[in-house]
């Protein structure tokens, strides 16, 4: 299943993986506490000068524009390896909604209509006896059309 990529795309992964362990460190907050100590140390000693501000402005405008790639990448591995854990659950939980294999991809339109259905399903499972069981979308319908159906005759016969 491993799959062989360029040497680009995989020093990137890498570089963005050890980045981002690396700036989510107690050692990095500790180092950037202390570049702001340095130079506001050094301060006094470049009369508190435009370049002196200069300098600290672009270096932390130059090391937030790459930490956000570095981090947006990261984040969408994690998110794609989620999705794909997620998806296997669906798939193999049987009485599932196959539905939701893929949702991500959907369109937000098709995310609304999907959104109304689980808010059905909420509703009828407040009204559920049972507050432990969950159903998927078709089985939660298909059961409370059978209620509705018995309680329509049930109330047929003794009326």
């Amino acid at each position: 299943m491993t799959h062989r990529r360029g040497g680009f795309s995989l020093l990137c992964e890498k570089v963005s993986s050890a980045a981002t362990r690396w700036t989510g460190s107690t050692s990095a907050l500790v180092f950037a506490l202390g570049s702001i100590v340095l130079w506001l140390a050094t301060g006094p000693l470049f009369g508190f000068s435009d370049t002196w501000q200069l300098v600290m402005n672009t270096a932390t405008s130059i090391i937030t524009f790459v930490m956000v790639f570095l981090i947006q990448r990261s984040q969408n591995k994690d998110a794609l390896a989620i999705q794909l854990k997620l998806n296997e659950l669906v798939a193999a939980m049987q009485g599932a909604s196959n539905r939701l294999i893929d949702v991500e991809s959907l369109e937000e339109h098709e995310l609304k209509v999907l959104h109304q259905h689980f808010q059905r399903l909420v509703e009828m499972a407040k009204k559920d006896e049972d507050l432990g069981r969950s159903h998927s979308i078709d089985e939660a319908e298909q059961r409370h059309n059978v209620k509705l159906q018995a309680r329509r005759t049930s109330g047929q016969t003794s009326a």
